[in-house]
């Protein structure tokens, strides 16, 4: 189970379906090829999630 302080590194090495999930979401975990590093709760925050923990909810049920 993800929970939001995973780092995005691992959550990408983990789960590389992921990205698309967060994409649409406008969340950008690779940039230039290159991960944005620090944890998906970070990530989410710099894009103006406020409900993070929605957003883990929905992205475990996404990859189950």
């Amino acid at each position: 189970m993800i929970d939001a302080e995973i780092l995005i590194e691992e959550l990408v090495e983990k789960h590389p379906e992921a990205v698309g999930f967060l994409v649409k979401r406008g969340v950008v975990c690779i940039q230039c090829g290159e991960p944005v590093w620090g944890t998906l709760r970070e990530a989410a925050e710099r894009k103006g999630i406020e409900d993070v923990e929605g957003l883990v909810k929905d992205l475990n049920e996404d990859l189950n």
